[in-house]
């Protein structure tokens, strides 16, 4: 919590005003902020100087885990987060690969999921991970990436959180998440939970015990209708204490995450906070 609330001080101290196309909106821009997150002892990084909705954060990465390409089968998880983006995006509207309502395209999980290889076939890049892992393998080429430039025309949006490289020290297994753009308001308390939650995750279903999982950001930004209520709202408030995410200890395999886990195999335990606020959302 005290990593978020430094990175949001920072940006509106030495912030730079950039103009972002695709929104038409001004940001206020950082370049470069680091995050650490101790899930070895559950410290779970929630926002807690207002109410945080982590359930569709998880709802979220679960979708990513299973290469869903549809916003239909996000909501179905518990998740509204990408609605606009696959169907208010004027782009995307216009883009002949889009399928219809609700349709994403190839992005996020299905990059992670079914990656196109040179000849037709597909790679599935998290079984893999998963594979090696459990056999205590790190061949240090353990990554989970979403980024594929020659495939962006083909999604609704490029991946903000793009890369993830897993790191097996003995038993105790590591994260490093790679962002290349973070709203920091809205996006990054979902990120935030999105990366402890697939180490404490990816730990769980390979035998391993968790580490601390390190989250990069390269452009850290508040739009230019965030910054009051970021300034004068939220960064006035005392934050509370860290809470607890509970997993159920059932979930043992990459199968168990594609099949039958819901948000109610999640539970987060002492979560203090403020009321919500209510950032604007830029498409």
């Amino acid at each position: 919590m005290e990593q978020y609330l430094a990175l949001s001080q920072r940006i509106i101290d030495e912030g730079v005003w950039v103009g972002n196309e695709r929104t038409g909106k001004r940001c206020l821009t950082v370049i470069n902020a680091d995050q650490v997150y101790d899930v070895k002892n559950n410290q779970f990084p929630i926002i807690t100087t207002r109410k945080s909705f982590w359930k569709a954060a998880i709802a979220e990465l679960l979708g990513y885990i299973r290469g869903y390409d549809n916003a239909a089968d996000f909501r179905a998880l518990g998740t509204k987060t990408w609605d606009a983006n696959a169907n208010e995006n004027n782009a995307w509207l216009n883009n002949p690969a889009r399928k219809g309502p609700d349709d994403m395209g190839r992005v996020y999980g299905v990059q992670g999921r079914h990656w196109r290889k040179h000849d037709g076939s597909e790679l599935d890049q998290l079984a893999k991970i998963v594979a090696n892992l459990s056999k205590g393998i790190d061949d240090r080429g353990e990554i989970l990436t979403f980024y594929n430039p020659g495939e962006f025309e083909l999604g609704c949006l490029r991946p903000c959180m793009h890369t993830h490289t897993f790191s097996l020290l003995g038993d105790t297994l590591y994260l490093t998440s790679y962002q290349r753009s973070c709203d920091v308001p809205l996006g990054l308390n979902f990120n935030q939970i999105q990366v402890f939650t697939l180490l404490a995750l990816m730990a769980q279903i390979t035998g391993n015990k968790p580490g601390l999982a390190y989250h990069k950001i390269v452009n850290a930004h508040m739009y230019e209708d965030q910054v009051a209520l970021m300034r004068d709202v939220q960064l006035k408030r005392e934050p509370f204490p860290s809470p607890q995410l509970e997993i159920n200890p059932d979930i043992k395999s990459l199968k168990d995450l594609e099949t039958w886990v819901t948000m109610d195999d999640f539970k987060v335990t002492g979560y203090q906070h403020h009321e919500a606020i209510t950032y604007p959302f830029s498409v």
